[in-house]
């Protein structure tokens, strides 16, 4: 029973902390999406510094920073533009 207690909590702690389930982030069909180089422009002039940018289900979804240089996990309306979720 230890044993499986101290597998599971390695699990966990070797788990990215910024990392949590993705929201729904639209219902909007690709088709109404934003373009992806509008997104990346818009997401810049916002002051995040992005390493990764990836569609995760249906959201625009960002790994980088923030201007105050801490990580940041970014989850985006693809069809808006808007923030749906952040985690610092």
């Amino acid at each position: 029973m230890k044993l499986k207690l101290i597998a599971a909590l390695a699990i966990i702690s070797a788990t990215p902390a910024l990392a949590f389930a993705s929201p729904s982030c639209t219902s909007e069909a690709k088709s109404k999406w934003m373009p992806e180089s509008a997104m990346k422009a818009k997401i810049d002039a916002m002051g995040y510094k992005v390493k990764t940018f990836e569609v995760t289900r249906n959201c625009y979804e960002i790994y980088g920073k923030y201007k105050s240089g801490n990580r940041a996990e970014v989850y985006f309306n693809p069809a808006s533009g808007e923030i749906v979720q952040k985690g610092d």
